[in-house]
């Protein structure tokens, strides 16, 4: 549970900045400043990439199938109980829009990440609880 450890440690740090651009960049920001809408994009892939990361490394400890997409990694865990499949697909979600953050930023469309900024946080720190969870209980044992 190494890995998992360093990963949760920079997933926190990425959601932590996420929750203070939440609060900081308003929408009108966000669509007319582009310097803003980057910074706030790569807190969004970070900690989307970390939750990822995260996501392989329970996949793994537990020798379950391996992933195809990233989209099937949170799917894996909803499929297996690890967590809540209304989670799962939420989170399977965010792991398409850290594609298209990554892959397609002249197609983006700002309102919409906007949203996904507002919104995604949340499902992020319903992630967080469960994973803080799972390496308390493999510490414990």
């Amino acid at each position: 549970m190494e890995l998992t450890v360093e990963h949760l440690k920079e997933f926190k740090r990425y959601l932590d900045v996420w929750k203070r651009y939440k609060k900081e960049v308003k929408l009108k920001d966000f669509t007319e400043n582009i310097d803003k809408q980057n910074m706030v994009l790569h807190a969004m892939f970070v900690a989307i990439q970390s939750a990822i990361d995260l996501a392989n490394d329970m996949i793994v400890s537990r020798n379950l199938e391996e992933p195809e997409t990233y989209r099937e990694t949170f799917e894996i865990l909803g499929k297996n109980k690890i967590i809540p499949s209304n989670l799962s697909s939420r989170l399977a979600s965010l792991a398409g829009f850290r594609n298209v953050i990554a892959h397609v930023y002249f197609r983006l469309d700002a309102k919409r990440a906007y949203k996904v900024f507002q919104h995604g946080y949340i499902t992020l720190g319903e992630f967080e609880k469960f994973i803080e969870r799972i390496v308390k209980k493999s510490k414990e044992k």
